[in-house]
């Protein structure tokens, strides 16, 4: 009798992408962990574990003549713009009314005391709230000897101001002498001022070519009628105000870019400034409590091969001064400050670390207690940890690191913290950090985490800034623009009416064994409910795109509050909504799936990915 054998069924197998991170531009799509993407445009965290479509911007004003925006400012409820050669006053619509000349570079500012400091690497400068002038015209007149005689000598008291050409000699007056020596020659052109103590106790204000006489080549002062002795014993009782340029003096801190707010302890209460290109490596910090005040003797020289500070970051109540290419490779130099023995403060310096030095002034910020900035290499962070080491690698943007490393322009990158994310503007894109999400990367063993990652191409910012629960950015074309905060309405999701293409690609699924044929049979997404919202998949197999499902109205519900026709439903389910398609992708040895929205105001978001296939058991050819 014959035999005869019925073949066996190919075995069925099918795979869950349950958890979505971000992405992996560093591996091949082969390679890449199911729960990222090797490229997810326009893709931002949801919930942990879930993704959906970022929303859009709007243009919401232009500067006037389309200036560049190069910074964006806030005192208490006023907003700032730095636009061109001008600072503006903005009302957050169409209306921008004129403060003052800037520079037509970046700017950067900190608040101290209720007014805003800014600096543009011209001209340090204050605002009070009404009106914006030069820190120079502001400042502290320090008064650098009391107790002097009039012919000399006398007690050093406070050191000259390098923002400030002015300078007070206080004297212990002597009878019946009238000529009184400076303790310098050759004094500007501005007028000379001087004040006498009378015997009530009042200073009585004395004119120049009035009162007195002024030789400024030799730097005497002669009264008409002698000051005379002082009414009270041992105290001075002439008081002479005179001004001087002194080479660099001001462009010491006028030229300085960038800044921290740091005293003893770590208390908030100096101002350290640098970023000079004339003083490479060269930092200034002013008195004590006064952002008007830089003495000349209060700067440390940080570093001596021309290497520029770049940046400052506070850390277990040190200060990490940032380089920007030591040629040791000592790049972060840390310091902390105390009080001496005469209670001054000092800042002596405690560190020096190697490490990858950072590559723009405008990307530090903080992430909890890490200070974030980019490198060359990537988005690194210094961990107080490692204050007291000799190197630091604590690289924390690995999934996008080939990306930073390939982007051009990063000495004009820019970064905010913005919710959860730390969010960086580099040539024409914006890279997010997901603070909410840390992973542990064999690949850097070095470093004790990485952010999950996202990116969002084509987005000119220059400048980023926030505005309640919105990120904002500023272009070089001089607008505008902010990002909608709602992402549960439906018209959040257009850039200036453009539709956003948005979609998460999955890796290469090869199945349980690369070299076997497989045919995948079935797919499901579960999609985040919607309003309007849909989904197209697209199978990538031999190196071509094929749509393989169009979801349009299956993952949609009805509301009285956003009603389209066209697109029009009468479901009341709000629950994410699963999709199953039956497919058939013959003979292949791996698939790729894109799930993709690129509709004008639609919401987009992904819960769940499953995928189903046969393997026959015959070995993959082409």
């Amino acid at each position: 009798m014959g035999q005869f054998s019925i073949p066996s069924e190919a075995q069925k197998y099918r795979t869950i992408i349950e958890t979505f991170r971000g992405v992996d531009l560093n591996n091949s799509p082969s390679n890449v962990d199911p729960s990222r993407s090797p490229a997810a445009p326009n893709m931002i965290r949801d919930q942990v574990g879930k993704v959906r479509k970022r929303t859009g911007y709007t243009t919401i004003a232009t500067a006037p003549e389309g200036a560049a925006i190069n910074g964006v400012h806030r005192l208490g409820e006023q907003l700032l713009v730095h636009a061109g050669t001008k600072l503006f006053t903005w009302d957050g619509g169409e209306t921008f009314t004129e403060l003052g000349a800037m520079a037509d570079a970046k700017s950067r500012s900190f608040l101290f005391d209720e007014k805003l400091y800014l600096l543009d690497g011209t001209t340090y400068q204050v605002y009070d709230g009404k009106e914006l002038k030069p820190v120079s015209e502001a400042a502290k007149i320090p008064t650098i000897v009391i107790s002097r005689d009039p012919a000399g000598g006398g007690v050093t008291y406070e050191a000259l101001n390098l923002i400030c050409t002015a300078w007070t000699e206080s004297f212990l007056g002597k009878a019946n002498v009238k000529v009184y020596q400076l303790t310098t020659t050759e004094l500007g052109e501005e007028p000379v001022t001087a004040e006498v103590l009378n015997s009530s106790g009042e200073w009585i204000p004395k004119t120049e070519n009035t009162d007195f006489v002024v030789d400024r080549k030799t730097g005497t002062v002669t009264f008409t009628t002698a000051p005379g002795a002082p009414p009270v014993t041992g105290q001075d009782n002439v008081k002479i105000t005179a001004r001087k340029d002194r080479e660099g003096y001001l462009d010491s801190i006028n030229r300085c870019t960038v800044f921290a707010v740091y005293g003893v302890g770590g208390a908030a209460d100096r101002v350290f400034l640098a970023g000079n290109p004339d003083k490479p490596g060269t930092d200034y910090y002013s008195g004590f409590e006064d952002p008007t005040f830089f003495p000349d003797t209060n700067y440390t020289k940080l570093n001596r091969d021309g290497s520029e500070i770049i940046g400052y970051a506070i850390l277990n109540n040190a200060l990490a001064a940032f380089l920007d290419g030591a040629s040791d490779g000592r790049n972060v130099v840390v310091r902390a400050g105390s009080l001496d023995e005469s209670g001054e403060a000092i800042f002596r310096i405690t560190n020096t670390l190697l490490g990858e030095h950072a590559a723009a002034r405008d990307t530090f910020a903080m992430s909890g207690k890490e200070p974030l900035f980019l490198t060359e290499r990537g988005v690194y962070t210094v961990t107080a940890e490692e204050l007291t080491g000799e190197k630091y690698s604590q690289e924390r943007s690995y999934y996008i690191g080939s990306a930073l490393q390939a982007a051009e322009g990063k000495t004009e990158a820019a970064a905010i913290t913005y919710r959860d994310f730390y969010v960086l503007a580099l040539d024409g894109t914006l890279y997010l950090l997901d603070l909410q999400q840390k992973t542990y990367e064999r690949n850097s063993p070095y470093s004790s985490f990485q952010y999950e990652c996202y990116t969002w191409p084509d987005i000119p910012a220059r400048t980023l800034w926030t505005e309640g629960d919105a990120l904002c950015f500023g272009t070089a074309e001089g607008k505008l623009c902010r990002f909608a905060a709602d992402a549960e309405d439906p018209a959040s999701y257009n850039d200036d009416g453009a539709a956003i293409d948005a979609y998460w690609e999955t890796s290469d699924f090869d199945g349980k064994s690369f070299f076997k044929s497989k045919t995948f049979t079935g797919l499901s997404v579960r999609l985040a409910a919607a309003n309007l919202t849909g989904v197209r998949i697209f199978s990538l197999k031999r190196g071509l795109w094929s749509q393989e499902l169009d979801a349009k109205q299956r993952a949609r519900y009805f509301d009285w509050n956003y009603i389209n026709f066209a697109k029009f439903v009468f479901s009341l389910d709000r629950s994410p909504r699963t999709l199953f398609k039956k497919i058939k992708i013959k003979k292949v040895d791996k698939v790729r799936f894109r799930l993709q929205n690129d509709v004008y105001n639609e919401p987009f978001g992904l819960y769940s990915f499953g995928l189903e296939w046969k393997e026959p058991g015959n070995n993959y050819k082409r």
